[in-house]
């Protein structure tokens, strides 16, 4: 009986809930992040009690950097909270774009840091003379501090490189920044303590001109999503193979691509045969779909428009008549009553349109078919819209 009971609670019990690639990825950003602000916080606390009692005004900067880390990493946090948000009314393609938004953020907060890596050793530079003598604990906390970003550095970079996500990648090379800072101050304590008092300013500069270039290197790589730039040529010709090879797709044209953070939105024109049905053409163009979703992961959607014939160069058929009035025109240039033209079908190629009529089970006999077929042949040379009238009788009810 227990274990029927067992059973039966087992039965009752809701089912675990799956978990996505995208909250695992969210997960993963949230954790990685707050194991950074934590490192941080230790080393910033750690940072400014010896940088005061060891008299280094250069690890007291460097305690700043550090804080600077904190409120990025904060930033970080709720922009990947965000991102991680499903679509909505008003974002349809999802949050993806605050992770580029922090990207922005985050570069522009490199650029700022390495800036002020240098105004602040051109300034020690100045006046090297009036620098307090340096106690040995700094060196020490320079060199643990270092030890520590540059762990957090390639920790880091691992996970965000196998989420594949911009913004934490940008963070990474943050902690790097702060661990080569870090390595500044190290050789600068080291220099102080030798007797050289200007390694710790030379050193600064040449760091600081690092880190600016890579804070414009991420800067610039967000402002290029946000532009909606398209990825690279082997990227989008990978893609072009994909669909190009999908059976039913005689041609493509306007394949386009832009990021949305770590996801990529793909648009294709694809050229099908004019003259299959609509519900074929639109299998085409799903499978083509569904081929670039298995075949590249990072694409979130593809956009398929399908294309009777390749209108790169201008679309003629926009200018055509409509159906309802070509129909009517179809009627006079047969010269017959047709009970029913609603079954024809028109393929609007090029600048004409060709018609296939329908005529149903014992409309006519051959010689009213062939004072048709006449008429056409007198008519259809000289017709504005029409460049092929093809007949079709049934033999057999609807």
């Amino acid at each position: 009986m227990a274990r029927e009971t067992h059973s039966d609670n087992m039965a009752d019990a809701p089912p675990e809930k799956t978990q996505t690639k995208e909250d695992e990825r969210f997960q993963e950003g949230q954790r990685i992040t707050r194991v950074s602000v934590g490192v941080n916080i230790v080393l910033t606390a750690m940072q400014l009690v010896v940088g005061f009692a060891a008299h280094s005004q250069s690890l007291i900067a460097d305690a700043m950097h550090t804080l600077s880390d904190i409120v990025a990493d904060a930033f970080v946090l709720f922009a990947n909270r965000k991102g991680a948000e499903a679509a909505d009314a008003d974002h349809p393609y999802g949050h993806g774009r605050f992770e580029t938004a922090a990207s922005l953020v985050l570069g522009l907060l490199l650029a700022g840091t390495g800036g002020g890596i240098l105004i602040a050793a051109a300034g020690r530079l100045q006046d090297i003379g009036s620098a307090p003598p340096v106690g040995v604990a700094a060196m020490w906390a320079a060199m643990f501090t270092l030890a520590a970003k540059e762990g957090l550095f390639r920790y880091m970079l691992a996970t965000a490189e196998r989420l594949r996500s911009p913004m934490l990648v940008a963070n990474a090379w943050h902690a790097r920044a702060d661990a080569l800072s870090s390595l500044v101050v190290a050789a600068g304590i080291a220099g102080a303590l030798l007797g050289f008092n200007y390694a710790d300013a030379v050193a600064a500069i040449i760091v600081g001109a690092m880190i600016v270039r890579a804070g414009f290197k991420f800067g610039w790589a967000a402002i290029r999503e946000l532009i909606d730039t398209g990825l690279s040529a082997e990227e989008v010709a990978a893609i072009r193979q994909t669909i190009a090879s999908t059976s039913g797709v005689l041609g493509m044209h306007e394949l386009r691509t832009r990021r949305m953070a770590h996801q990529v939105l793909v648009d294709a024109h694809v050229q099908v045969n004019p003259r299959i049905s609509v519900s074929e053409g639109h299998r085409v163009a799903e499978s083509a779909r569904q081929r670039v979703l298995d075949s590249h992961p990072e694409v979130l959607d593809v956009l398929v428009h399908v294309d009777a014939e390749n209108d790169l160069l201008g679309n003629a058929a926009i200018q055509l008549p409509d159906r309802a009035y070509l129909l009517e025109h179809l009627r006079g240039l047969l010269g017959v009553n047709l009970p029913e033209l609603q079954p024809t079908t028109l393929h609007y190629l090029g600048n004409r349109v060709e018609a296939e009529v329908f005529l149903p089970p014992g409309f006519a006999d051959d010689a009213v078919l062939d004072r048709i077929k006449q008429r056409m042949e007198e008519a259809l040379p000289g017709d504005p819209w029409f460049v092929a009238i093809r007949l079709n009788r049934r033999i057999a009810p609807k």
